[in-house]
């Protein structure tokens, strides 16, 4: 059975793609789960995998094209196999830059899903509608989960949790990209969008922001202590990040208030802890995820964190990577930032400024002592929690951080 390729829709509100590059020429075997292509978003570049197991055939695209999410851009076929011919026919090669339609929901799917059905063609509960309203939703963006694909109120705050709100809110896209995915004003898609998604936290989140210094003595024996080891069996070196991260998943069980989001009526807790690390690449900021980051080893932790950064690096992030964070770490210290305040990545709740290690004077035992010395500057939604459990959070941070042997 003939499989469709279609350009997937990695974010909310994508209208288009890039194909970058096929992973797989035309006539070659590919299995589900096999890197197939490479697509730029203007979130990031990210690596779609082959969902079913046959030959590639009938390509429609080529790199450097920008396709409607939606369009389907080739096929995988059984050995022998043709693609359906009313596909097949279509003219080889063309430009796939014509205007888009309305994006479905996220997916990381390169074979055909339905599109998200239009308002105008589906059920809608007068509570969606009047939700939909207040938020700035395009309804046609919206995958009912009812009868028919009935939308309810229910998903229509999902994808302003999901963050759909800001990004079906934000001025349309420029039809004709220039070259080398440049927008207007000189700006990447990637940068320009994390103008406008961090302009949007800034503007509707009302930040506050608690701040704390850390004794880091500890955090600094522990990574002598515990890094031999890690870098034995993991070959990877164990860093400053990864031992915050450990702390930070670990405080965070303690407040679920820290990892959840505001759905606009309401406050919502998450049954998971996946921290992410803010990262800088050429085109700007982006922040995967390490999943279930609380039931992960530290081991595991730097494993994962050594992982992302390669990929992120090589623009090789997967659209899993980039979904799902409820708490986001940022850390300049590498950077000799002393500290900073940083803009919530919505729709968390929190972020983590990180600051550097550096020796200080300060009080011990009332006498003037040097001491490494580290700033953490947390980033609130107030909607979501008040800064005496902003308080408390760091509080349990810290002492996780200035002992981190009992923690690990």
């Amino acid at each position: 059975m003939a499989h469709s390729i279609v350009m997937p829709a990695l974010e909310m509100a994508q209208e288009t793609g890039k194909l970058l590059s096929w992973r797989k020429k035309e006539g070659e075997a590919i299995s589900k789960g096999e890197p197939l292509l490479d697509v730029e978003t203007d979130k990031a570049v990210v690596e779609v995998e082959a969902q079913a197991d046959g030959v590639l055939a009938g390509l429609k695209a080529h790199e450097g094209d920008v396709i409607p999410v939606g369009q389907t851009i080739g096929w995988i076929v059984a050995p022998g196999e043709k693609p359906p011919a009313e596909e097949a026919s279509a003219a080889s090669g063309r430009r796939m830059d014509s205007a888009p339609a309305a994006a479905p929901a996220a997916t990381a799917s390169a074979v055909a899903a339905p599109a998200a059905a239009p308002a105008g063609n589906v059920r809608v509960s007068p509570k969606a509608r009047r939700l939909a309203k207040e938020h700035g939703v395009d309804l046609g963006l919206v995958r009912g989960s009812g009868g028919d694909g009935e939308i309810s109120a229910e998903d229509v705050m999902a994808f302003v949790a999901a963050g759909g709100a800001a990004a079906a809110a934000a001025p349309a896209r420029a039809e004709n990209l220039q070259a080398k995915g440049r927008a207007t004003g000189g700006l990447t898609q990637i940068a320009r969008l994390m103008a406008e998604r961090t302009a949007q936290s800034w503007t509707s989140a009302p930040h506050f922001f608690v701040t704390r210094d850390i004794q880091a003595a500890g955090l600094l024996a522990a990574r002598e202590k515990l890094g031999p080891a890690i870098e034995r069996a993991r070959d990877v070196k164990l860093s400053h990040t990864d031992l915050l991260i450990a702390a930070v998943a670990h405080a965070l069980e303690k407040h679920p208030l820290v990892n959840a989001s505001w759905t606009g009526s309401g406050i919502q807790l998450h049954p998971e802890i996946n921290v992410g690390i803010a990262m800088a690449i050429d085109d700007g900021v982006v922040a995967p995820a390490i999943p279930a980051t609380n039931k992960k080893k530290l081991g595991e932790i730097a494993a994962a964190r050594s992982d992302l950064t390669a990929r992120a690096r090589a623009n090789k992030l997967r659209p899993s990577d980039l979904s799902g964070a409820t708490f986001t770490i940022s850390n300049l210290g590498m950077y000799q930032v002393d500290a900073f305040t940083a803009i919530i990545v919505a729709p968390q709740a929190a972020i983590l400024a990180v600051g550097r290690i550096a020796d200080r004077v300060v009080a011990v035992d009332g006498k003037p002592g040097i001491r490494p010395i580290m700033t953490l500057t947390l980033s609130c939604d107030h909607r979501v929690f008040d800064g005496a459990r902003a308080a408390l959070f760091l509080n349990d941070l810290a002492a996780a951080l200035v002992e981190p042997d009992k923690l690990l």
